[in-house]
């Protein structure tokens, strides 16, 4: 694999202005502006306290605190069933997975208002699922050999955890993370466009309403940006933690 230098950057962001700004002058349509337009209110938006970095700060809020529980909650589970659940746990998981989660706003927004707590729920219930699924899949998949290594040196049941199980699941953890992220900025979305005023979903779905197609896709960069600082983030940590998988992605 190649290793990534900040040029890498630099060359993806300006091949997606080319396609951005020939997309525009090809549709020459008001519903997609030109970049510059849309750089123009994002810079506004975000400076000097402006009303997007508001709504950046909500949404980013949310999305942090959502995977967070996910993660608490999620991990421990999916090891939990990928080495002891056994098939009632795995048929169980397999069963609620598939349904999606989102048809049940309506009833977690009358249980738990309109405030915060019922998106972060949302969210959080979303991505935990394919948290537990991912980790679940790579618990079980370690070598039995690995684990009796550890037996018979006299090890137990924890000693097997956290010298196998745990060290092998590690970049699924990181893996289902990244997959997680695309996921509940796309759930955070749908979740801030109801009954809410807060949040880049409900910033660009006003906009978009009000025909202000230079915000809503300023809002469009914003959620991009929280994105992509998420994986930076995830990229960072991975190098402390497990290093030796992290390089094998560059």
């Amino acid at each position: 694999m190649h290793k990534r230098h900040w040029y890498h950057y630099v060359i993806a962001l300006v091949i997606m202005a080319a396609v951005w700004e020939g997309l525009a002058i090809y549709l020459a349509i008001p519903a997609f502006p030109r970049l510059g337009e849309a750089v123009s209110a994002f810079a506004k938006g975000m400076a000097g306290g402006g009303p997007l970095l508001k709504h950046f700060g909500v949404s980013l809020y949310r999305v942090s605190i959502a995977t967070l529980i996910s993660l608490v909650i999620g991990v421990p589970l999916g090891l939990y069933l990928g080495r002891t659940g056994g098939p009632i746990g795995s048929v169980l998981l397999y069963l609620a997975h598939p349904i999606p989660k989102v048809v049940f706003l309506p009833v977690i927004i009358v249980v738990l208002g309109i405030g915060d707590t019922a998106k972060i729920f949302l969210i959080a219930l979303v991505i935990l699922f394919q948290i537990v699924v991912t980790v679940k899949d790579a618990a079980s998949a370690v070598s039995p050999g690995l684990v009796k290594s550890v037996q018979s040196l006299g090890g137990g049941e924890w000693a097997v955890f956290r010298h196998v199980i745990l060290p092998a699941s590690l970049p699924a953890i990181f893996t289902a993370l990244r997959l997680s992220t695309g996921t509940a900025i796309a759930v955070l979305f749908f979740a801030e466009t109801y009954a809410t005023q807060l949040g880049l979903g409900a910033l660009v779905w006003d906009a978009w309403a009000a025909r202000a197609f230079d915000l809503m896709f300023a809002g469009v960069m914003a959620m991009g940006l929280m994105g992509f600082g998420f994986y930076v983030l995830l990229d960072w940590v991975e190098r402390l933690v497990c290093p030796w998988t992290a390089a094998q992605r560059n």
